[in-house]
């Protein structure tokens, strides 16, 4: 089953107002409050690719999006739409192409599928697709980000465990050979290893390498082009 799925009517949702009035007055059950709706932006145009099963190109020209707190929706002018929960949602970013700017997204199809990441049958390509979420107004992909980036950390990766966090954060010190020498001496071999992976991982966003690339792989755009 994919995460992506089609629907044929927008989830229910309250605005954050309404949501501040729903807890203020007490309800008997907080788990039936509906989720929040962080923006709403209508004339967006989406791509997928793959493309999603019977999902046509005339779905996908014009519609409204909506940002809520527990999924991601699309709904088009023609009547339908398609939802993506966030823990799904392993990427978004703005992206400026040539093309036109938009909010690039990967989805992670199996997400969510028990022991999905360790079957060889799946293969890593057709599991995961594409979206790139195009509003009319340039303006607005700012809003639409941070809007998501909001409900995202609403949903933490629930196959990531405290010590596997704490695992990722430690180096092996016994990789390393620890340099005790005076400021002429030469870092051994491994030392001088260790040094350049240190710079290789560490991301100086005011100092980019000579290729255009910052310290983590990923291109920087220049103050020049007001890009985010």
């Amino acid at each position: 089953m994919v995460s992506t799925t089609l629907i044929s009517s927008v989830p229910q949702y309250v605005s954050a107002e309404e949501h501040r009035n729903i807890v203020g007055s007490t309800p008997t059950s907080f788990n039936d409050i509906p989720p929040v709706l962080r923006h709403k932006e209508d004339n967006v145009r989406v791509m997928l690719d793959p493309p999603l099963h019977t999902f046509t190109e005339q779905d996908c020209a014009n519609g409204t999006l909506f940002v809520i707190e527990n999924a991601l929706v699309f709904m088009s002018s023609t009547g339908v739409g398609f939802q993506v929960p966030y823990p799904a949602i392993t990427l978004h970013a703005i992206a400026r192409p040539e093309s036109g700017p938009s909010i690039y997204c990967q989805l992670d199809e199996l997400a969510g599928e028990p022991g999905a990441a360790e079957s060889p049958e799946n293969d890593e390509a057709s599991d995961m697709r594409e979206l790139s979420i195009i509003p009319s107004n340039p303006a607005s992909l700012e809003l639409i980000f941070e809007a998501m980036s909001l409900c995202a950390s609403l949903h933490p990766d629930p196959n990531v465990s405290d010590d596997d966090d704490l695992d990722e954060a430690f180096m092996d010190e016994s990789a390393f050979e620890t340099f005790t020498g005076n400021e002429g001496d030469e870092l051994s071999e491994v030392g001088r290893a260790a040094l350049q992976h240190l710079e290789s991982i560490i991301d100086d966003p005011y100092h980019p390498g000579e290729n255009g690339l910052n310290g983590a792989g990923e291109d920087v755009e220049s103050e020049g082009d007001g890009g985010h």
